[in-house]
């Protein structure tokens, strides 16, 4: 006995319920003829992940139970055909095809089960994470049961045991449902991407199948939505924990895992995608993360500004790989203190990446502030006030230039920066969307040179040129300025970084570690006291378990300093 199982591994949109209805479909019919019987959505696929306080509008939960009755009522002649559709829910059983919601204060996570037409059984998720960038309590009300459901024909069905993300996570839910009868585990998921986060992923599922003696199939979303990605990298389990196959990461896959019964075990047969290192996870990451959200949002294109540094370098080319040349444009703003190293390899990378690029000095507007403050700073000496109204110039042209052409402007900051404060409110942090925001410097460079030797897009290889990785990071808002006038080395920088912002050490422990006690104090002060500047930064693509984002939530006023 056989059955064919399809996770529609799909880019789901939040919000286009008929759009994301229409993906289901389709993929549906392209596994049926291929011969599944059994098609797995993510979690909340029919909405998708995460709609936040979208939730809470009940038109928005009648948008999706139409959405589902859609499904159902185009896929009914497909016999044999078991879809299992991630979707919110207000709290009703499920039973049968409904014209209207139901008018009730329970909100659920849930899964609906559909068979020619019918909605057969509804699961509602138990398990609801309130941690990193979770917030699904504040949505929703926890589950009570289980659902087990025969997938396949007659006597050669196989019963499948489903469960929804966060479930997986812990030992009941799965327990239960093998005692209800399931002979397979399914997991539906939408679980937000940090590297590593795929090797987490299969442990925990492998201690689970371990634990229940069950097969198991993990079906994931695949795609960007605001500051989070999903990777997909759905994959298959054996009884014994062993790898049965696993689809290919970032892209929209119809990921099939088929299902043998032998004796009274089942084994699952897949394909497996090769293995991944974390640079290029990042940078799929990153290339995703920049084409969902200009696609989904409708911008025509994005434009930067080109300094001649790593950071701008970085972001130049993570745009090209995920828009193309046509869609992005760089400009130039050299001052007073620009290098002319900067305008040689701004001009020389742009020519590499094949992108529109323009120079518009800021000087006559810098000079021109400066004479109009003149007599406001009478006898002050220059300072980082000067530095600071160089970086606004800049982002009034960039944001003028956007509003013209309607581009986004893409920022260039990097965690390090953001952590630290060493940034420009109104001047660089001014823009759109932040590429590289959860980015510390180190892994910047690292990141740059791993796609000076990696093509993954076939946009051109070693984009970046050589000087711009090498030569010593400067602001150059003031005369032989670097970036170590004002921070620590970056190795330094960035390892306290790690520790303090995102594994909540103490500076206590920090300095036990080794670190000099002066340094850390340093910084630790310089994240507290920034904290207004990054309430108002752009959103950014988060690639860590603790980004400046969702996971970090401090107040801007606090004494607290430890």
């Amino acid at each position: 006995m056989t059955l064919k199982i399809c996770v529609a591994q799909l880019n789901y949109c939040v919000g286009d319920m008929p759009g994301n209805a229409q993906k289901i479909i389709a993929a549906a019919r392209t596994a049926y003829q291929d011969g599944t019987r059994l098609v797995l959505t993510p979690e909340l696929a029919i909405c998708g992940y995460a709609a936040e306080d979208l939730f809470l509008r009940p038109s928005f939960i009648q948008a999706c139970d139409d959405a589902v009755n859609q499904v159902a009522r185009e896929l009914a002649g497909l016999k044999g055909l078991t879809m299992v559709v991630g979707t919110p829910t207000n709290g009703d059983n499920g039973k049968g095809l409904r014209t209207k919601s139901v008018a009730v204060q329970q909100r659920h996570n849930a899964a609906r089960v559909l068979r020619e037409g019918h909605i057969i059984e509804t699961y509602a998720k138990r398990e609801l994470p309130n941690y990193q960038v979770f917030d699904e309590r504040r949505y929703f009300t926890p589950g009570q049961g289980t659902c087990v459901f025969q997938a396949g024909e007659g006597e050669d069905a196989i019963s499948i045991g489903l469960l929804i993300c966060e479930d997986a996570w812990f030992e009941e839910p799965a327990r239960l449902a093998k005692e209800a009868g399931a002979e397979l585990l399914v997991v539906i998921n939408a679980s937000p991407f940090h590297v590593g986060k795929g090797d987490e992923r299969e442990l925990m599922m492998r201690r689970r199948v371990l634990a229940t003696g069950l097969p198991l199939v993990y079906a994931h979303l695949v795609g960007g939505q605001d500051e989070i990605v999903f990777e997909g990298r759905s994959f298959a389990l054996q009884a014994d924990g062993m790898l049965a196959g696993r689809a290919e990461s970032f892209k929209e896959n119809l990921f099939v895992a088929q299902a043998e019964r032998a004796q009274a075990a089942i084994k699952l047969i897949a394909t497996t995608a090769p293995e991944r290192g974390n640079e290029a996870d990042l940078w799929d990451a990153l290339v995703l993360g920049v084409r969902d959200y200009l696609g989904k949002n409708g911008f025509p294109g994005a434009i930067l500004g080109l300094s001649g540094g790593v950071d701008s370098a970085l972001v130049l080319a993570v745009a090209v790989d995920a828009l193309g040349a046509d869609k992005v444009r760089t400009v130039m703003m050299p001052s007073p203190y620009t290098a002319d190293i900067s305008w040689i390899d701004a001009r020389e990378m742009a020519e590499r990446v094949k992108v529109r690029y323009d120079e518009i000095s800021i000087v006559p507007e810098f000079e021109a502030f400066k004479a109009s403050l003149a007599g406001e700073f009478k006898g002050l000496v220059e300072d980082t006030t000067e530095e600071n109204i160089q970086a606004r110039i800049r982002g009034v042209f960039l944001m003028a230039l956007s509003n013209k052409f309607g581009s986004i402007v893409l920022t260039t900051g990097n965690k390090s920066e953001m952590a630290t404060g060493y940034c420009t409110l109104y001047g660089d942090m001014a823009g759109g969307f932040a590429v590289i925001k959860d980015l510390l410097k180190t892994t910047v460079f690292r990141l740059a040179r791993w796609r000076n030797e990696n093509d993954p897009y076939g946009t051109g290889s070693h984009p970046i040129p050589d000087r711009i990785i090498t030569r010593p990071p400067s602001a150059e808002l003031r005369a032989d300025q670097t970036d170590q006038d004002s921070l620590p080395p970056y190795e330094v920088l960035d390892a306290i970084l790690k520790r303090y912002m995102e594994n909540d050490h103490s500076v206590e422990s920090i300095v036990a570690a080794g670190f000099d006690r002066a340094v850390v104090e340093r910084v630790t002060r310089l994240i507290r006291i920034n904290e207004y500047k990054r309430r108002q930064a752009p959103v950014g693509i988060r690639v860590t378990h603790r980004s400046f984002g969702k996971d970090w939530r401090y107040p801007i006023t606090s004494k607290f300093r430890a």
